[in-house]
């Protein structure tokens, strides 16, 4: 009996099927795709579980701000390597990488703008530039900041969105900044003039430590990761299970440590009518 060897034919489609990532964003939280346009009219905020994405620093801008009224200030600064670091990655090359992958040339962006017509100053922290880590010029850019709204008598604004720290790579230079933007809060205050922190997804770490939690009304987005440590380092060290919800918003919120909490579509009026009560 004779046996003939089966062939198979491999038969290859003409066109192979691919999805484009730049077309769809995967949900951290609900795992759903999202058309990523769909995504970014609902100021990327999930269709399906309403879970909170993080917007860039010009995002933010470009919600609070009046149109076309930003005039961005001390843009060309940037960070220098003061402890010539040199370890896995050093320094200076990480911040090349890090220019190149978001467009910035630090985490934080300040300039002069109109909030429902009203003249203020802002600063924003980008948390896709090195977790919107605080360095020397993060610390620097907000002190001046602070200091155009003082020699103006403006309203300042800080919309807060890092949850990288201290900049590891600027040692204690990089701390000092705490005590000095915590310092220029302190002169504002002195002034009598507004100051608004918005905390977002996330803040923490020394930003939560200094300026951040310092506001004279603190409003912040629903859901945002707040606080110094994170939950698991805090678990780790004191060897307990943390309520559930801590360090968010809401928890925040239930415990005094927030005024206000805001959806992100209704964030600048809910600045406006603040802005206007005090300064109209």
């Amino acid at each position: 009996m004779i046996f003939r060897k089966k062939r198979y034919i491999r038969i290859e489609p003409k066109e192979k099927v691919e999805i484009k990532k730049d077309l769809w964003f995967k949900c951290e939280k609900c795992g759903k795709l999202l058309y990523k346009k769909k995504w970014e009219e609902n100021l990327k905020i999930c269709l399906y579980c309403d879970n909170y994405g993080r917007m860039t620093a010009y995002e933010r801008i470009n919600l609070l701000a009046d149109t076309g009224s930003f005039k961005e200030l001390w843009a060309d600064m940037t960070s220098g390597d003061p402890l010539n670091f040199t370890g896995v990655k050093p320094y200076k090359g990480k911040l090349k990488e890090e220019m190149q992958k978001t467009g910035l040339k630090e985490a934080i962006i300040t300039g002069e703008c109109k909030i429902g017509a009203v003249s203020s100053i802002i600063a924003v922290i980008d948390a896709n530039f090195i977790m919107g880590s605080m360095g020397s010029v993060v610390g620097e850019k907000f002190t001046r900041a602070s200091e155009y709204a003082l020699e103006k008598k403006y309203p300042f604004i800080c919309v807060s969105g890092g949850g990288g720290g201290a900049r590891m790579y600027e040692g204690v230079i990089s701390l000092m900044q705490m005590a000095k933007t915590s310092a220029v809060v302190g002169k504002i205050k002195k002034a009598g003039l507004l100051y608004i922190s918005v905390l977002t997804d996330p803040t923490m770490g020394g930003i939560a430590a200094s300026f951040a939690f310092l506001g004279d009304i603190i409003i912040a987005e629903p859901g945002a990761l707040i606080g110094f440590a994170g939950p698991r380092v805090i678990e780790q060290t004191i060897r307990q299970k943390l309520p559930h919800g801590f360090q968010r918003t809401e928890f925040l919120f239930e415990h005094g440590m927030i005024d206000i909490i805001s959806r992100r579509a209704e964030l600048k009026e809910n600045i406006s009518k603040i802005l206007h009560i005090l300064y109209t």
